[in-house]
């Protein structure tokens, strides 16, 4: 079963989590700004899936909805300060969803030039110290992994951190956090590229979190046949 997992409150080290914070930080100050902002692309084509992939049932639910809920409720805890989601232009589908959990969307006008072009747009619509980035197709995206990573960033253990999930350990995973002084990165990349491409693990800055579990892509119809079966 799906349910955006995850806990309504925290915010300290969870037990799971392992001492395992690898990359060193290069800059901090007492005076930068503390608020972390969410964000969620979900500008993208979707060609492998055929169209429409966001609005894909999974148990009753459109795909999209999974990824808003965990943001929303991240929102509403105080965990982020603001929550924005890039949408492809007269997305009004996927737009409606995300104001029903207090996400702003911001259009992207040119959506074909890739995840890339999302994240700036994104980016430049935000006001924070740091932003946590989900992708929305992700459904299984939980709470208490955002939580981690955001509290991670206020122990200032990364400029980059990245979750790395039990079941995918030699691939970083998201959300992301991007410390703003990493933003200006995103001017470098191009099509579906983030930031990770610039920055991989063991880079300066880059922390990575052991977490259980995992957050797979849904990219075609057939990634969503695993996530329909019943779970014990």
């Amino acid at each position: 079963m799906i349910d955006g997992g995850g806990q309504t409150g925290y915010w300290g080290p969870q037990p799971w989590v392992k001492s395992a914070y690898e990359g060193t930080l290069t800059s901090f100050t007492d005076e930068v700004d503390r608020r972390v902002a969410g964000l969620i692309l979900a500008a993208g084509g979707a060609q492998r899936f055929g169209g429409a992939k966001l609005l894909a049932p999974l148990h009753g639910r459109p795909l999209v909805s999974y990824p808003l809920d965990v943001a929303g409720r991240a929102r509403a805890t105080g965990l982020l300060s603001d929550l924005r989601i890039v949408i492809s232009p007269a997305d009004e589908a996927v737009a409606g969803l995300a104001r029903a959990v207090g996400a702003a969307p911001v259009a992207n006008p040119s959506p074909e030039r890739g995840l890339s072009s999302s994240l700036r747009v994104g980016l430049a619509a935000l006001d924070a110290g740091a932003a946590l980035v989900l992708l929305a197709d992700q459904p299984l995206v939980r709470l208490d992994v955002a939580a981690v990573l955001i509290a991670a960033w206020h122990e200032r253990l990364g400029l980059l951190i990245r979750p790395r999930y039990a079941d995918h350990p030699d691939e970083p995973g998201h959300p992301v956090i991007l410390d703003r002084s990493l933003w200006p990165l995103a001017n470098q990349l191009e099509g579906d590229a983030g930031i990770g491409r610039l920055l991989p693990a063991g880079a300066p800055g880059v922390a990575l979190i052991d977490v259980p579990g995992g957050n797979p892509d849904v990219d075609t119809p057939a990634d969503l046949h695993p996530l329909e079966e019943p779970t014990a």
